[in-house]
């Protein structure tokens, strides 16, 4: 499979670099990107990273250190009171990094998050009102689902990716598979639960991505700086999206 990936870059104000889709179309990255192009560079990566952030300057080294790891994508919970500054403030200072806003319970905060950048929007569970708003304003979703009941109305409503969450809780890749036998056409991610030791099945099932927190960007790994940590999960977490794909 050809990856999907960003050139390193240590100064995130510079001109974007161009990135090369599996389809063989080139685009830049990110303030200019369609829905479309938002949605094939999150599928194309294979990893979403699902960040609890609460300062700028943490933001922006997670951003850059993810980056150069191969990973141009972070989507911020809308949890932590600064959320959308820091949305903002990555759109305009880091711009080769698609900024996405997740944890939102209603269409005013949706419409919060798109006036500060977020490039897509993203839900824990079935918010109709979210989904809809993200389809009249023609921005990539991620809406957040469990039982097929649910997953099939995400889908049907015009979400771009379903997000299956908590995975662990209903049979993890297992759970995906039946998923996908009944509705093959849907884009799932995998939402918690997802680790190194269950990346590769989550993979193997069919996911479109894999959604990641913690045991991607350890907290411990923020505060300390430490870059090499978080790229060494980072490159495994891309290995096991590759080998699933392979």
């Amino acid at each position: 499979m050809t990856e999907t990936r960003v050139t390193a870059q240590k100064d995130l104000t510079e001109t974007p670099k161009l990135v090369v889709h599996s389809s063989q179309f080139e685009y830049p990255v990110a303030a200019t990107l369609a829905r479309e192009q938002i949605c094939a560079c999150i599928e194309d990566t294979g990893v979403l990273p699902s960040l609890n952030i609460v300062s700028i300057e943490d933001a922006l080294f997670v951003a850059e250190t993810l980056v150069e790891a191969g990973i141009p994508i972070v989507e911020i919970s809308v949890n932590e009171p600064e959320s959308l500054n820091i949305i903002s403030h990555l759109v305009e200072h880091a711009p080769t990094v698609i900024v996405g806003a997740s944890s939102i319970r209603n269409a005013e905060t949706a419409r919060k998050c798109l006036d500060a950048g977020a490039k897509f929007l993203s839900t824990d569970g079935l918010v109709t009102g979210v989904v809809d708003f993200a389809v009249k304003e023609k921005i990539a979703t991620v809406a957040g689902a469990l039982t097929l009941t649910e997953v099939i109305a995400a889908w049907d409503s015009g979400s771009d990716f379903v997000k299956v969450v908590p995975c662990y809780a209903v049979g993890g890749h297992k759970y995906i598979q039946t998923l996908k036998n009944a509705i093959p056409q849907a884009r799932l991610i995998a939402a918690g639960g997802v680790n190194q030791l269950t990346a590769l099945n989550y993979a193997l099932a069919g996911v479109a991505a894999l959604s990641v927190g913690n045991e991607l960007v350890p907290t411990e790994a923020i505060y300390s700086r430490q870059t090499r940590r978080i790229q060494e999960l980072a490159r495994r977490f891309l290995t096991a999206v590759d080998k699933g794909r392979a």
